[in-house]
């Protein structure tokens, strides 16, 4: 940046005090606003968290001595979009599996937004120097950094004191410690005075910006060197190696095009004088800016797949509205990569400044109650049933239930009066269940039949044989391995004991006979009926004894495995 450019951002002493104190006092409020958290956080106490969390953080970056007012309009423009959001988040409670990507793009919009601020484009739009929004976007990235890294360093050192006093038996400051109020408050005045103080030497910030450009180019030619050579294993080898490899093949390829970017940027700086002079370093830039593009692709394709397979979630929505930006600027990139032969890099920069702006307008957007993505997966879902694209029984009737907002619950309870008598059955299940199942267990549903390949029954009954592999075709952490399902009697009060045995451990359920029509009864799982300890009450004169005892438990090569039964 010029002198001129920079003389906007003067030290100012007294930054470092104010921020702490700010910034101190921010903290304290957040704490006193979520003092009562533990699961779920009331809408109303969610926005002020947020509030008092983001306003407060914004302003810190922007405040200058002799500019006020429209930081502090800035600042209460990000606060209060960010308490929108959060009384959204809070709002949904568990019922919304992808409530969090609201605050996420909430965030990301507020990120976007400061430097642009900073660069004045509320006055100047598209006239901004893309000169000096590189240059906030890096500044701010730097003293951030070094303010959270001077708040672990300033809590070390608090620590070390503790246990200095303590030694002495003066435990005030352990005391302090573990309160939760000082935690934020401390944090909150470490910050400010670390980024106040950085923020005062923002012309060696500069400096050190181009010695950290400097250290991240060097990993342009090695990034550059290997994102060729994958692009020409996949080439020839096809797509398939890719899938086969890994089932997180699109968070992947969108990393290595968020590293692209980054490192082609580190080379290539705010202007072409800037620019590394070296030619193997260009190359290197050429070549991730145009690697870009493919990677977008490839992610695409690879999204794509997964809905057409498995069909709408707000999950894929999100994911696949990513992989969009990220085809945004592998063609920004690519174009202004074939034109920089001729015409420099000048194209790229000026795509880098309208995609910032027009990402940041997107992200607010999405995060705004406008489209129910929830409403959206929900629609895809039931007709891709109806169209018999996927099983009655493989049906997620728990992701409606669960994940996709009212929407989902509503066309939910429609599915539980559905003329399929299958389909009504397992809706109503979904819909009584009173948990959602584990999300990591979701990709063992897919796997029913290799699940059922693995089971053996030792039970006489046939109804209950058939009890158990729906048991196991519905409940996917059962029988991921080898597993053996023991008719284990009758339970007290009705049902019947079924113990499932896998991998040396027993997991006993409860199974209940439902009436039907003469020949056509059924069993179905007691939900939640899962034997816990005895513990029973015990008084300073009771009397506690060893006896001898004698139950059944189930046995492995005749070594015992699990609790008794009785």
């Amino acid at each position: 940046m010029s002198e001129e450019e920079t003389t906007r951002h003067a030290e100012w002493p007294l930054r470092p005090w104010v921020l702490a104190g700010m910034l101190g006092i921010a903290g304290l409020l957040v704490w006193l606003v979520s003092a009562d958290f533990k699961h779920d956080m009331e809408p109303w106490r969610a926005a002020l968290t947020a509030l008092c969390f983001f306003g407060p953080l914004a302003l810190a970056f922007v405040l200058e001595r002799d500019m006020w007012r429209e930081p502090a309009i800035f600042a209460a423009i990000v606060g209060l979009v960010m308490a929108g959001i959060a009384w959204r988040v809070a709002s949904a409670d568990q019922y919304y599996d992808s409530s969090a990507f609201w605050l996420a793009a909430g965030v990301v919009a507020s990120a976007l937004a400061l430097p642009l601020f900073q660069a004045g484009f509320h006055r100047q739009l598209w006239k901004t120097s893309y000169s000096e929004t590189h240059y906030h976007v890096w500044t701010d990235a730097i003293t951030a950094g070094g303010a959270l890294a001077f708040v672990g360093l300033s809590w070390l050192v608090l620590g070390l004191l503790s246990e200095l006093f303590h030694a002495i038996k003066i435990d005030v400051l352990r005391e302090l410690m573990r309160r939760e109020w000082f935690g934020w408050t401390f944090s909150g005045v470490a910050f400010g005075a670390a980024l106040g103080t950085l923020r005062n030497q923002l012309k060696v910030i500069g400096t050190l910006q181009n010695v950290v450009l400097l250290v991240f180019s060097l990993l342009a030619v090695p990034m550059a060197a290997a994102l060729t050579l994958f692009l020409l294993s996949v080439a020839l080898s096809g797509l398939d190696v890719l899938w086969e490899a890994t089932r997180s093949a699109t968070p992947l390829l969108l990393s290595c095009a968020v590293g692209c970017f980054v490192l082609a940027n580190s080379v290539l700086r705010d202007a072409d004088a800037a620019a590394s002079q070296s030619r193997v370093m260009r190359i290197a830039a050429f070549v991730l800016s145009v690697g870009i593009l493919p990677l977008g692709v490839l992610a695409a394709i690879s999204m794509g797949t997964r809905i057409a397979e498995y069909g709408l979630t707000p999950q894929r929505i999100w994911a696949f509205i990513t992989v969009i930006v990220a085809v945004a600027y592998g063609i920004a990139y690519f174009l202004s990569a074939i034109r920089s032969r001729k015409h420099g890099w000048d194209t790229l920069r000026q795509s880098n400044l309208h995609l910032a702006v027009a990402t940041c307008v997107l992200a607010f957007l999405l995060a705004m109650p406008i489209l129910d993505f929830g409403a959206i997966s929900a629609r895809n879902q039931v007709a891709r049933l109806n169209a018999g694209k996927v099983n009655v029984e493989d049906f997620d009737y728990d992701a409606l239930r669960w994940d996709f907002g009212d929407s989902g619950r509503e066309v939910l309870a429609t599915l539980t009066k559905n003329s399929d008598p299958q389909v009504a059955k397992l809706a109503r299940e979904a819909e009584q269940r009173e948990s959602r199942p584990h999300r990591w267990l979701d990709e063992n549903r897919d796997k029913r039949e290799e699940r059922i390949a693995n089971l053996r029954i030792d039970a006489a009954d046939a109804v209950l044989q058939v009890a158990i592999r729906e048991d196991v075709r519905t409940n996917p952490y059962l029988c991921m391995t080898p597993c053996v399902a023991i008719d284990a009697g009758p339970r007290p009060g009705g049902g019947r004991w079924v113990a499932y045995v896998q991998n040396g451990t027993v997991n006993r359920r409860v199974l209940l006979r439902e009436k039907g029509t003469p020949g056509e009864d059924s069993f179905v799982l007691d939900v939640g009926n899962v034997p816990g300890p005895q513990n029973p009450e015990q008084k300073a004169d009771s009397q506690v004894e060893i006896r001898e005892w004698k139950g059944r438990r189930v046995y492995i090569d005749g070594k015992p495995a699990g609790d008794p039964f009785e």
